[in-house]
């Protein structure tokens, strides 16, 4: 059994925006810790690993770990209805997970069937990274944009004193450079030039969730997946997402 309690139920909305832009169902490991999910997306391009602390709850009793399914986007879409200043408490409540938004003179109550999902079998890439590119959030959408005016898919190219972003398809041609310690790139750390392509369309989804003003680490490595990485709050997001092959 669980029962837990967020203070800002915005928060944990934006929390699970993170995942479902990705994936429509999923299962979440509920530990005393905290909570965790980790699995592919349906096409198998791409990766998600999602962890909050029990800290960042204002409640979280938890009896014994338990794993519970659930429709994402239907949970979506239930959290798209919190109003100003609610609060919102999660239990499990027979084969359902029971929802309840708290107001100042409210209560809200929903409740979701728990389902049948893929196991947690999906293991984490083992991959040495070469390098590592910490890019303000802004700037990384800008970078997209940019990208997208011209292809569907997007280049980086990481190298000792310079990050590079390229595109290329029918319209034309892209090459953004940047340099170390400046108001795009936070953090450049090279131990090996890296470079590889993706799909712009799933990077976009992956960063949808990420706050305004905040960080998003890139680990690259050549033709290998990228991984990336970002917080909302005490929660920790992560994705892998493989790269684009010329055939």
């Amino acid at each position: 059994m669980f029962d837990i309690k967020i203070d800002d139920a915005r928060y944990w909305k934006n929390c699970i925006d993170s995942i479902v832009s990705l994936i429509d169902e999923g299962a979440f490991n509920i530990t005393k810790e905290g909570i965790s999910l980790k699995t592919m997306d349906p096409s198998g391009i791409s990766m998600v690993y999602f962890s909050i602390p029990n800290k960042a709850f204002s409640k979280f009793d938890v009896d014994k770990s338990a794993t519970i399914g659930l429709n994402l986007e239907n949970l979506s879409k239930i959290l798209a209805s919190t109003r100003n200043n609610e609060q919102l408490t999660m239990k499990e409540s027979g084969n359902k997970v029971a929802i309840e938004f708290i107001g100042q003179n409210s209560r809200r109550r929903f409740k979701l069937p728990m389902i049948d999902v893929k196991k947690d079998a999906d293991k984490e890439p083992k991959i040495e990274f070469d390098s590592t590119v910490e890019v303000k959030s802004d700037s990384m959408r800008e970078m997209l944009k940019d990208a997208l005016l011209l292809s569907t898919y997007i280049g980086f190219k990481a190298e000792k004193d310079a990050f590079h972003v390229l595109a290329k398809g029918d319209p034309g041609e892209l090459e953004e450079e940047h340099t170390n310690n400046t108001d795009v790139i936070k953090k450049l750390s090279v131990s090996k030039g890296a470079s590889a392509t993706f799909n712009l369309d799933y990077l976009e989804r992956m960063i949808s969730a990420c706050p305004s003003n905040s960080n998003i680490t890139l680990s690259l490595k050549t033709e290998e997946p990228l991984k990336v990485e970002y917080k909302i709050g005490d929660a920790n997001i992560a994705y892998f997402l493989a790269p684009y092959m010329e055939s």
